[in-house]
């Protein structure tokens, strides 16, 4: 069936459709990654867009049960040059098509994403619309007028669990004896997250993102982690007041979101960035070592250093690719934070040793 792709621009891809039918509007993004995109697409943080994959070929290993990050795929829609006829592995339980039709997600195909990505590069990301219904520009030109956007948009609500729970192996069994108790506040966490905190010795508690500073404390916690999550941060002020609150209270980790949802708890701002970070292939440089990490990163926004008053609050990454922060930490104050993704999923592993740092900083309090 015939698909295309507008662009608030009015750029025009005519393609073709895989997944559900009918429309889907967001912001259209383009992630870098060469694999792992069931654990892109089920990634909360890409609530409110539209994935384009620069790698040209799609869907050859299918959809399995063991990569998914969430509980379900939360992208407006998805976009590849070309969907692979087939699937080959051996955890494969159905296609990448099948898998966007049963969670009712937009795809389309055949179009030429290298000219969509150089173009989102060159203009920034921007408002589009996949549709299979009407493929009159100009109506579709006055729907995508109308379709809300990401700033000022509280997509968090939309992602975060709707109620407390706790993290448990693949048999469901939740081991008690795992030394260091974390509350992880859930603006739209993914499962690795989870994973990789258990594995460093943490039993989890996830939360939901409107969780108050006073429910979290009756938990008696070690440790806060502030997750990923979609959106813009400052649309999420009642998570921003948590952070704020328990500032000093705990040691503290934040994640993309979470970072972000720090540094504005530090009294800084934010601000949009022209087309984000999304793959896993951007070199981050840690300040202190010097040392290069290969990073799994998936975000719009970002920390504007200079805007934070503490300055006991330092910046302690950079991206290579454009000099934005990736990371602070504060000098007094039991908590650091990074831009980028330590639990990849996908991506590469180099960052996992920060899950190691954060256990450090809970025993050292305790």
């Amino acid at each position: 069936m015939k698909a295309i792709l507008l662009l608030e621009d009015g750029m025009v891809f005519e393609g073709e459709n895989f997944g559900a039918q009918g429309e889907a509007f967001g912001e259209v993004v383009f992630n870098t990654s060469i694999t792992g995109y069931q654990e892109i697409i089920t990634d909360p943080s890409y609530k409110g867009q539209i994935v384009a994959m620069t790698y040209p070929l799609i869907g050859n290993y299918g959809v399995n049960e063991e990569d998914i990050e969430s509980s379900k795929p939360w992208l407006e829609g998805f976009v590849v040059k070309e969907l692979s006829a087939i699937r080959s592995n051996w955890r494969s339980t159905m296609s990448l098509g099948e898998y966007l039709k049963k969670y009712n997600i937009l795809g389309i195909q055949g179009i030429d994403t290298r000219a969509l990505t150089r173009h989102l590069r060159l203009a920034g990301a921007m408002q589009g619309v996949i549709s299979t219904e009407d493929f009159d520009a100009e109506n579709l030109m006055k729907k995508l007028r109308d379709s809300p956007r990401l700033v000022g948009r509280d997509l968090v609500k939309e992602v975060t669990c709707k109620e407390p729970y706790s993290w448990s192996d693949k048999l469901g069994v939740i081991n008690y004896k795992l030394k260091y108790k974390v509350a992880v506040l859930d603006c739209g966490v993914k499962f690795n997250i989870l994973r990789n905190l258990s594995k460093a010795g943490c039993r989890v508690k996830i939360v939901p993102a409107t969780t108050s500073a006073e429910e979290i404390l009756k938990l008696k916690p070690d440790g806060l982690l502030l997750s990923n999550g979609p959106g813009d941060p400052q649309a999420v002020p009642y998570a921003i007041e948590t952070a704020r609150k328990l500032l000093g209270r705990l040691p503290i980790f934040g994640i993309c979101l979470g970072h972000q949802m720090l540094g504005l708890a530090l009294g800084g701002k934010t601000y949009k960035l022209k087309f984000g970070h999304h793959g896993g292939n951007h070199p981050v440089k840690d300040l202190k070592t010097g040392k290069v990490a290969i990073t799994a990163q998936n975000h719009g926004f970002n920390v504007d250093m200079s805007s934070i008053p503490d300055k006991n609050a330092v910046t302690t990454h950079i991206n290579l690719y454009d000099g934005t922060a990736e990371g602070l930490e504060h000098k007094k104050l039991r908590l650091f934070s990074v831009q980028y993704h330590p639990e990849a999923g996908p991506g590469p592993h180099d960052a996992h040793y920060l899950f190691e740092r954060f256990v450090l900083m809970m025993k050292k309090n305790a």
